[in-house]
């Protein structure tokens, strides 16, 4: 969602150290953007991404039909790994 389609109405605050703050504002400067411009696109395009990650992915036509195939598949027995599952954990 570009930050232009609505209209700026909330606020967002964000404390950072010295040495960050140059980092970003010098960051902004070269894209010719405001440090706050600067930190809604690189944000939003970072939620995009994130949110992406875990809601959509893409495959090839062959690697559809590999992927539905190993849906289809029966499942197998794994000893080692319901052993493992049985076991108790390095937190107990």
């Amino acid at each position: 969602m570009p930050a232009t389609t609505h209209p700026k109405s909330e606020r967002i605050d964000v404390r950072a150290s010295g040495p960050v703050k140059q980092l970003l504002q010098e960051a902004a400067r070269v894209a010719h953007k405001n440090v706050s411009e600067f930190l809604l696109d690189a944000g939003i395009n970072a939620a995009n991404q994130t949110l992406a990650d875990r809601s959509r992915f893409e495959l090839s036509p062959e690697k559809w039909l590999e992927f539905q195939a190993a849906l289809d598949r029966p499942v197998s027995a794994k000893p080692k790994l319901r052993k493992l599952l049985r076991e108790p954990g390095l937190l107990g």
